[in-house]
């Protein structure tokens, strides 16, 4: 090394250089080193309480049971479908011509079917607080029901209960009335809707229907009972004249009665009127009354009736009661008996208690 550098600047400069090293390593030796403090000790972990959960640690079945199904709406069509999506383009002008027409038809449409409803019910809902018919009952205690005070003179001699003066025979000469054309129109719509059901899903009690009486027999009719038929009933007799016999077929009927034509009306009327003729309480207190028209019969004594006077329908029974809510649902006129058996049939629903079935053909009354 000695031989290789002659220059002896540059051997004082190594030397220099070597020194410095050395003294700085030996003062580096010589520094105290920091002292690193020990970490802190850990905290005692805490028991879990309670030492288990409450119900129970979940086994895998357990786990097994709650896991996530893929569900109907997780079917990527689905999924897709329920994606919501970018807004269309604006409709053209002719399309919104056409949207705004239908939809002024179909309005005009809603107002008609409400206007309609409201003119039934305004049609049907009159109370009849008039005379009944135009006839003089005839009774071995009054010869002129109008004059109520000779009347109780005379029925107070003969007898302890007072008679049932609607059920005296009427004597009045016989006098067609046609119905208001308003209601044979509304009473034909529903009998429409009940033989188009019938034929498409009880054709054995659709041959069951009878044919149109005749308006003279229900006047006469009229005038033997006294009473004056409401023209919704009287609409639905020129339709179907109660029912006909079918071989091993329940007549058609409502509410678990079969229909009754004019004469098994007035014959079942005279009978009623027969077994009791006394007024014990007011027309519609007791199980029987004069001015009730027997239109169904269930074959065991009981029969559905209308009230000549109010036009709603009731149910009489042999155990001596009378309602006029048959069924558990009141039902105004006979029209609206039409209407909601047009409704139960077309809808599967039910009238009260009462639910129409078919079976084998036959349309059949089952109670819930």
């Amino acid at each position: 090394m000695r031989r290789l550098i002659t220059s002896r600047g540059v051997w004082l400069a190594l030397s220099a250089a070597v020194a410095a090293v050395v003294i700085v390593a030996v003062v580096r030796s010589r520094r105290p080193k920091a002292v690193v403090p020990d970490p802190p000790p850990a905290p005692p972990p805490v028991a879990q309480w309670p030492p288990v959960p409450i119900l129970g640690t979940p086994t895998a079945e357990d786990l097994r049971r709650y896991v996530h199904r893929p569900s109907f709406f997780d079917r990527p069509a689905v999924a897709k479908f329920l994606e919501p999506r970018e807004p269309g383009p604006p409709l053209d002008a002719p399309t919104r011509r056409n949207l705004t027409r239908w939809g002024v038809a179909g309005l005009a449409l809603a107002v008609l079917a409400a206007g309609t409803y409201l003119m039934e019910s305004a049609v049907f809902s009159k109370e009849d607080t008039g005379v009944v018919a135009e006839t003089v009952v005839m009774s071995p205690y009054a010869q002129v029901p109008e004059d109520a005070a000779r009347y109780t003179e005379v029925r107070e001699a003969y007898v302890e209960e007072p008679a049932d003066a609607d059920c005296g025979p009427g004597s009045a000469t016989p006098r067609v009335r046609r119905p208001d054309p308003k209601v044979t129109r509304a009473v034909n719509r529903q009998w429409r809707r009940i033989e188009t059901w019938l034929k498409a899903n009880a054709p054995r009690s659709y041959r069951t229907l009878g044919k149109p009486a005749k308006a003279r027999t229900i006047a006469v009719a009229e005038a033997q009972m006294g009473l004056r038929f409401p023209d919704d009933l009287k609409a639905s007799l020129l339709r179907h004249n109660g029912v006909v016999p079918v071989r091993d077929t329940w007549g058609f009927g409502f509410l678990g009665n079969g229909n009754m034509g004019v004469r098994e009306i007035r014959d079942t009327w005279r009978m009623l009127c027969e077994i009791d003729s006394v007024d014990r309480a007011g027309p519609r207190d007791d199980w029987w009354d004069g001015r009730m028209i027997p239109v169904g019969a269930n074959g065991s004594g009981d029969h559905l009736v209308v009230d000549s006077a109010r036009r709603d329908i009731g149910y009489t029974d042999h155990e001596g009661t009378m309602s006029f809510e048959p069924g558990g649902t009141r039902i105004r006129s006979y029209h609206a008996l039409l209407r909601t058996t047009a409704d139960a049939l077309e809808s599967g629903g039910s009238i009260g208690w009462w639910k129409p079935e078919v079976v084998d053909g036959e349309l059949e009354w089952k109670v819930l």
